[in-house]
């Protein structure tokens, strides 16, 4: 099979294929359909290495639909492979670099979001920007209206317009702020058929119905969770996931000093911002008969709010992997069972523990005893010496 990487410039696709250690073909154009006579159905199979990125999706459906094999490159682990070695990065080099490495198999992979996530993805996205959009414009009106000494009555993004028309504004004020709640109202009715547009894409996916089951997750957080997860199959445990999203605190430990920091960040932040708006709403709720709640409760009476909210968000992520991997919904009783179990489990594995080392105690002190002994009688009762064969027959002749 060929072995081919493609770097995607702006408004131009470098071409490579190397054989052997050597370059044998490169090539530049502008659009992926001008690569037809490079990696056509008549020009044999071959696996091509794309960074990962927006436009890199569009190039892999390409190219799979001609038979070729497309590998997303993990753009974090680039330096590995020798990306930007020695101060040189242009667009042909990466190319090459990208071609050598799957000749050589050392590819560090990233994964490849089926069609229905990314069309789910978009949804989001469009969804997000016209959100902060609209907050954007509700903060801006309600700082020009308090530069009057005026307070515009309080409401929710969602109500504002409508609460703004009932508002008792002298003229001058209404006429300001006019502009700004007519695109407000433009964006609610906006945000209003996307969601329509979420909920017939959510109504029949069964991974969306399950998260939508657990405290705080409603369709947005099930949503972002199952878009950016894809599969979880692909992840070991939920700590794999924690890490996934930049959950997990950063941590610079050797040898015997081991510090914690702060959460990574890592992964995708709208994901990780909805869980976190999942987690406070968990905290605010009034439901002491679900175990996560109640420990939500209980962590925020012993640490602050930020903080808990960081953990709860923690704590959801992995239910919300757990109950998609099982394929259950979130069930109470059932996450307090396994809570239970994992309690039992640990005190178990403690106590066999403390009994593994109480036998190894024993074993070292029995080996103790065995070395001093044979020492206390050589030093108390000495053994007496005999004479060697030679030496009973010289004293015979003797």
């Amino acid at each position: 099979m060929r072995s081919v990487g493609l770097d995607l410039a702006l408004g131009k696709i470098v071409f490579c294929e190397v054989a052997g250690g050597c370059v044998v073909k490169r090539a530049t154009v502008r659009e992926v359909d001008e690569l037809q006579g490079l990696l056509g159905p008549a020009r044999g199979k071959a696996s091509v290495a794309v960074e990962a990125s927006r436009s890199a999706w569009h190039v892999c459906d390409w190219l799979k639909a001609r038979g070729h094999e497309a590998v997303l490159v993990d753009t974090t682990k680039l330096a590995q492979i020798g990306i930007g070695d020695h101060g040189r990065k242009t667009d042909r080099i990466d190319a090459e670099v990208l071609a050598r490495s799957i000749e050589k198999g050392t590819t560090p992979r990233a994964h490849q979001l089926s069609p229905a996530r990314r069309l789910l993805r978009d949804r989001l996205n469009q969804r997000g920007l016209l959100v902060r959009t609209r907050a954007s414009l509700i903060v801006a009106a309600r700082g020009i209206a308090r530069s009057q000494g005026v307070r515009l009555p309080i409401a929710g993004t969602e109500d504002f317009a409508r609460a703004m028309k009932d508002a008792k504004l002298d003229d001058a004020l209404a006429t300001e702020l006019a502009p700004m709640i007519a695109v407000v109202t433009t964006l609610d009715a906006q945000i209003a058929t996307l969601d329509t547009r979420l909920v017939e894409i959510c109504k029949n996916d069964r991974a969306m119905q399950i998260c939508a089951t657990a405290p705080g997750v409603g369709l947005i957080v099930g949503a972002a969770f199952v878009c950016v997860i894809d599969d979880p199959s692909r992840f070991k445990n939920a700590h794999q996931v924690e890490a996934y999203i930049g959950l997990v605190p950063r941590e610079d430990s050797s040898r015997t000093r081991r510090k914690l920091g702060s959460i990574t960040k890592e992964g995708n932040a709208y994901l990780r911002t909805m869980l976190v708006q999942a987690a406070w709403t968990i905290l605010r709720s009034k439901g002491a008969d679900d175990p996560l709640v109640e420990w939500a409760h209980q962590l925020k009476r012993r640490r602050k709010g930020a903080i808990a909210s960081i953990a709860v968000a923690r704590r959801l992520a992995g239910i919300l992997y757990a109950i998609w991997k099982k394929d259950r919904p979130y069930d109470p009783a059932w996450l307090a069972h396994q809570s239970a179990d994992g309690k039992h489990v640990e005190a178990a594995w403690t106590e066999a523990q403390a009994s593994r080392f109480e036998a190894a105690g024993r074993k070292l002190a029995g080996r103790a005893i065995k070395k001093i002994e044979p020492l206390t009688r050589s030093r108390i009762e000495p053994k007496s010496r005999t004479a060697s064969p030679r030496k009973r027959r010289v004293a015979e002749v003797a």
